[in-house]
């Protein structure tokens, strides 16, 4: 991976890229620095307080990178903007209009992603009218003697201007930079948080010698588990394909062997993501609604809570449903078959066409089955894990580690696959 990235900072554009989308990373964390309207430090307490229950609040502060827990701009972080995108994803499958809107091209595309940026500010103004309800009702808002109202409104139009600001940013980094821009955002938030999540472990235990004890067994647990990650995610079945020869002029051509790669986790950690996003729903609606204190309402929400069955349950079926949806959505079999019909290329004792359509289509479908369960053991392991006392604080580590493992692997393909455009001789060789 380093040796990629050091003979990508040799080609200009690349390193162009590169330095735009460390720019990026950079104003994200600022902007998660910046503190909102109203907090205090008495705040921020109350604030960690409330986040120390774990689950969706825990996760929700990872991808924010601690922005959530400290009070600043960027609280929401990329959550509603990754939400608005599953919305319209599945509202361009269910709705016919928004379906022929997707398969116009370049200009229906710029039409969908208008949709999702319009969803994502709605989204937003909910989700920060929720956090200002929890917020209020804890006792976190100092307003002085200014009017309630008017703070709220200054509350909720600034965590909706920073989500916005995110949004805005991940596009960039789609435009101008390397990588993908949410990805990439839910990166530096996640790495930002590690160092403190492993010294918050060292801090459980009372002795010295205690202390490197569980700081060797993390470093080394984290390495295993990065090396299984890796392993995993670079997995593939590759399909053996014979391509036929031709005669062009006077010199022969194809005849040689070669193969259809097909990644284990093709997907990569986007139906995590997406899971994740949409299991913390019922918890926003139960920020917005504050129901009653052992009413029905609260036995309702009770049952998504993080240390319910029902949510962990709930994670795992997801996980495997995203990662069919993400594949639908990135994978065409028929095209795939169409592509090597005209390029003279056969799946051994499968016919051209429609029948290596049918050939492939039940491959991938098993191949994404045990991606998709790969995930969601690693989403759910650390949430069974996290009832043991001393292991609560890495009771985010495996889904941190999936997700930061994950993009580095993804980022490190794309600059590879712009090397190769660019028919960059040191790759090549």
């Amino acid at each position: 991976m380093f040796k990629t990235f050091k003979e990508a900072w040799k080609v200009t554009e690349l390193r162009n890229k590169i330095l735009f989308t460390l720019l990026i990373l950079v104003l994200f964390r600022i902007g998660c620095t910046i503190p909102v309207p109203f907090f205090d430090d008495s705040s921020i307490k109350v604030i960690n307080e409330l986040l120390g229950g774990g689950g969706s609040f825990s996760y929700l502060n990872m991808m924010s990178g601690s922005a959530l827990a400290n009070g600043t701009l960027f609280a929401l972080s990329i959550s509603p903007y990754i939400t608005a995108q599953i919305i319209i994803q599945l509202l361009t499958i269910a709705i016919p209009a928004l379906e022929r809107l997707s398969k116009e091209g370049e200009e229906g595309r710029r039409k969908i992603q208008s949709f999702t940026r319009y969803g994502t500010v709605i989204l937003a103004i909910i989700t920060s009218i929720g956090y200002y309800a929890l917020l209020n009702a804890n006792g976190v808002i100092n307003p002085g003697t200014l009017p309630k109202g008017f703070v709220a409104v200054v509350i909720v139009a600034t965590y909706t201007a920073g989500a916005s600001l995110v949004m805005w940013l991940a596009e960039k980094i789609n435009e101008h930079g390397i990588g993908n821009g949410i990805s990439l955002i839910l990166f530096a938030g996640i790495v930002s948080g590690i160092p403190y999540m492993i010294v918050n472990l060292a801090s459980q235990a009372e002795k010295l010698v205690f202390q490197i004890l569980i700081w060797v067994a993390t470093i080394v647990v984290f390495i295993l588990a990065i090396a299984f990650i890796v392993f995993v995610t670079e997995s593939e079945r590759r399909i053996p394909v014979q391509y036929s020869k031709k005669t062009v002029g006077r010199k022969m051509y194809g005849g040689q062997s070669s193969n259809l790669p097909i990644k284990l986790n093709m997907s990569g950690v986007m139906p995590f993501i997406f899971a994740q996003s949409i299991i913390s729903i019922p918890e926003t609606i139960r920020m917005i609604a504050q129901p009653k204190a052992g009413g029905g309402w609260e036995k309702f929400f009770n049952i998504f809570s993080p240390s319910s069955p029902v949510y962990i349950v709930l994670l795992f079926v997801l996980i495997i449903f995203f990662a069919y949806f993400y594949l639908a959505i990135s994978f065409n079999p028929v095209e795939v078959a169409n592509n090597l019909k005209k390029s003279g290329g056969t799946i051994f004792g499968i016919r051209p066409g429609k029948p290596t359509a049918d050939y492939i289509r039940p491959v991938v479908n098993r191949i994404t089955l045990i991606g998709a369960l790969f995930l969601s053991i690693i989403a759910i392991l650390p949430m069974i894990l996290s009832n043991i006392p001393v292991l609560s604080p890495v009771s985010l580590g495996g889904t941190s580690l999936l997700i930061a493992v994950g993009v580095a692997i993804e980022t490190e393909r794309e600059v590879e696959a712009q090397m190769a455009m660019r028919n960059f001789k040191g790759f090549l060789e």
